[in-house]
């Protein structure tokens, strides 16, 4: 039987197992290893995006500020607006895979069902940024 994910340090976990397969991993490595120069830094903040995101009820000590949209569309540009749905694919299935394997519950739940609607936004927002 796993935990679900309940505090910042659970939050922390997952994030850090996550990028660990994302920055090793042959198709989207490249696109985070290039953007992200400071890799702790990148972490933390998010870190406090998803703790944001899972805990919003919550009286937090930390609060995303930022705009994901805005840099992920910076990234494409920077990439020959290379980034396809295949992107988001394999980044979807690492985040499954990686909860899956730490966590269970219904914050578990919550995080894989977010990270899809995220996933599909960003897509979407990448793509209608390409025609203007």
């Amino acid at each position: 039987m796993k935990n679900d994910i309940k505090t910042r340090e659970d939050v922390f976990l997952l994030v850090s197992s996550f990028y660990k397969k994302v920055r090793a991993d042959d198709v989207l490595g490249p696109f985070f290893n290039d953007a992200i120069k400071d890799w702790d830094a990148h972490l933390d903040k998010l870190t406090t995006f998803w703790e944001t995101s899972l805990f919003m009820t919550r009286k937090l000590e930390h609060k995303y500020q930022g705009d994901p949209l805005e840099t992920h569309v910076e990234v494409d540009k920077q990439n020959n607006n290379s980034i396809t749905e295949l992107h988001f694919g394999l980044w979807l299935n690492l985040w499954f895979e990686t909860i899956e394997e730490l966590f269970e519950g219904d914050y578990a739940e919550q995080a894989k069902r977010r990270a899809r609607k995220m996933g599909t936004f960003l897509y979407l927002k990448i793509f209608e940024s390409r025609t203007r």
